[in-house]
């Protein structure tokens, strides 16, 4: 909600929240028609899983460059016991298969911060932000460029043998399991990677840096279908199948995001 400003209505039309209902292809068509228009920059919310709803109004926005934001919550099996009908599995892969659509998923406060103010600088097509509904760790803030870049180093325990990667809510368990593994004695390499299509704009060195050639061990962590993850890693714990309705934190030992079993298969890559 954008505070200090009433909600839009026949009696005040300076309001500029809209409650749109249960529509969301009409919000996105809306949102796409106010950017044409100009003079504003605007975004609308909803569930991940009801991008599925909006896609066209999406697809519209990228063929024609039409610089709408797309704000999604609840982003993974983690919003709990709604269930496999309102938990999105293959739908972060769907966006990102999306021509000129910026897909962005933050790991923590700093990263949403960055990652807004990439949509609101992108004036060349619609930017989709993937944010969760899961407590979150803060990780220290940074000086240097890191949503801008798409990806990029968050932290190096020891000289790495093995580069653990992940997108939103899971960077903080690929943090403890790095931890974890260093403590046995490993080197490990903890890559954050909110963007895949920013991080594809970036120069060869860049790319470089972050993911060494020369480390081919690599483990790509992230609560949702696996299929795309080939190109940067050579294993990866998510989600080929629906989803079940329990507590998140449930659902995620059941699945297999737990520290023991990011180290278990980080070991079997070593």
């Amino acid at each position: 909600m954008i505070a200090g400003s009433p909600d839009f209505q026949k009696s005040s039309r300076d309001g500029r929240n809209f409650h749109f209902g249960v529509r969301e292809h009409a919000m996105g068509a809306v949102l796409n028609g106010m950017a044409l228009f100009g003079g504003i920059i605007p975004y609308g919310g909803t569930f991940l899983i009801f991008s599925d709803y909006m896609k066209p109004a999406m697809r519209i926005a990228a063929i024609s460059h039409i610089p709408s934001i797309f704000v999604f919550t609840h982003d993974s099996v983690g919003l709990g016991e709604d269930g496999p009908t309102h938990q999105p599995i293959e739908h972060l892969m769907a966006l990102r298969a999306v021509p000129n659509l910026v897909v962005i998923r933050p790991a923590d406060a700093n990263e949403v911060r960055e990652a807004w103010k990439v949509a609101v600088s992108r004036r060349d097509g619609p930017t989709a932000l993937a944010l969760t509904r899961q407590a979150v760790p803060t990780f220290e803030s940074r000086d240097e460029e890191t949503v801008s870049k798409g990806a990029y180093v968050l932290k190096d325990f020891g000289t790495p043998e093995i580069i653990l990667i992940a997108s939103g809510s899971e960077v903080g368990l690929i943090m403890d399991a790095a931890q974890k593994l260093h403590e046995e004695g490993k080197g490990v390499r903890v890559v954050s990677f909110p963007s895949w299509e920013i991080f594809e704009m970036q120069d060869e060195a860049y790319k470089e840096s972050v993911l060494p050639k020369n480390i081919q061990a690599r483990l790509a962590v992230e609560a949702g279908a696996t299929l795309g993850w080939e190109r940067y890693a050579k294993s990866g714990v998510g989600i080929d199948h629906y989803g079940a309705s329990a507590p998140a934190k449930v659902i995620f030992e059941k699945f297999g995001f737990t520290v023991e079993n990011v180290v278990l298969k980080a070991k079997e890559l070593l």
